[in-house]
């Protein structure tokens, strides 16, 4: 089964296992990790923020236009970070398996 590896706001880590196939924010809300998905994966919330690790930014997709406002409306609240995606829009695989993110603060 595929693995996210999670470091908590409590600087504590989680090896979460899923079931692929639902974005990453699904994953992260269902393991009670402190992310939302208020907006229910709508791309217009930003409770699903997470620093993606470096070593898989380019693993990813680009950011959508929404995506990237929607960043953009957080950085007056959070840190942005180059890995920094809203877990929505992740769409978590096997090909995902072993990603490591960081669940962002609250805004």
């Amino acid at each position: 089964m595929p693995t996210v590896e999670v470091l908590m706001r409590d600087g504590s880590s989680r090896t979460l296992e899923a079931a692929g196939g639902s974005p990453l924010m699904e994953v992260l809300r269902d393991a009670d990790t402190g992310v939302e998905g208020t907006c229910g994966g709508m791309c217009s919330c930003g409770t699903c923020h997470v620093y993606v690790a470096a070593e898989w930014v380019e693993k990813l997709p680009e950011r959508s236009e929404d995506e990237a406002m929607m960043l953009e409306a957080l950085q007056d609240f959070v840190e942005l970070r180059p890995g920094s995606r809203l877990a929505c829009q992740i769409d978590f695989d096997d090909q995902l398996s072993g990603i490591s993110v960081e669940i962002a603060p609250e805004a």
